[in-house]
């Protein structure tokens, strides 16, 4: 299993940065559209379509399998391209399993350390580790840096923990509500009390919140084992 893991996050870092590093033993051979690539034990096939979509499949020698299709988000770098396999999905720079709660995927993206940094001040870490299940909106800190200066310091402080508190159980929705689950229209009673409203545009889902604004889903179904988790671009805001 960790030969599984540790090739399959050898394998995400090749795709993020679009280049091989050789390290150790690995070889490779390739052309315009396909690589084949060997890596101690593991072999990895890449095929890449025209319009960026990338389907790889590995297998070890001991048995073991991995099989992954990327596709670059239209009109985003590529940092944000995301990654689905059978055993999770890719966020932040690190794979996100189902074997492991909300919690314990998060603290591990490197886009999400001013949403945990707000979850442990605001004394929600134990809640998001039970046993739910939770649907978190989960604002990345990009979205954070859109509030005005000082705002997160602010909210992050021992006298404004219940301010804090209220923001952020706006982001969660009792039960596991999958991008599938999410209809035009539907309202969505927060774990905070108040509404949120889902907005669809095909595969585009977008969440409005009660003051006005609105979030983009920018990685939807980061599935948990006790919940599952969509990356937002925007901290969406309750009235009181």
């Amino acid at each position: 299993m960790n030969k599984y893991l540790l090739s399959t996050l050898a394998l995400a870092f090749t795709l993020t940065t679009g280049s091989a590093v050789a390290q150790g033993k690995m070889k490779s051979k390739s052309d315009d559209e396909k690589t084949k690539t060997k890596d101690g034990e593991m072999t990895t096939k890449t095929k890449v379509a025209d319009d960026g979509k990338t389907k790889v499949k590995g297998k070890s020698e001991d048995g073991a399998k991995i099989k992954a299709t990327t596709k670059p988000r239209e009109g985003k770098d590529m940092k944000d391209m995301t990654m689905t396999t059978g055993n999770g999905v890719m966020v932040g720079g690190s794979m996100m399993t189902p074997d492991k709660d909300i919690v314990d995927n998060a603290v591990t993206s490197a886009d999400h350390t001013t949403l945990v940094a707000a979850v442990k001040a605001a004394g929600l870490v134990e809640t998001l580790k039970g046993a739910g299940p939770f649907t978190v909106f989960a604002p990345t800190n990009a979205a954070f840096d859109k509030l005005p200066a000082g705002t997160v310091n602010t909210l992050v402080m021992p006298e404004n923990k219940q301010k804090l508190t209220t923001i952020l159980t706006y982001h969660v929705v009792p039960g596991r509500l999958l991008a599938a689950d999410l209809k035009d229209g539907q309202t969505l009673t927060t774990v905070e009390g108040e509404a949120l409203t889902v907005h669809r545009n095909g595969n585009m889902v977008m969440i409005h919140d009660a003051k006005g604004g609105m979030a983009n889903v920018a990685i939807a179904d980061v599935v948990s084992k006790n919940g599952v988790t969509h990356v937002i671009d925007t901290v969406l805001m309750p009235t009181k």
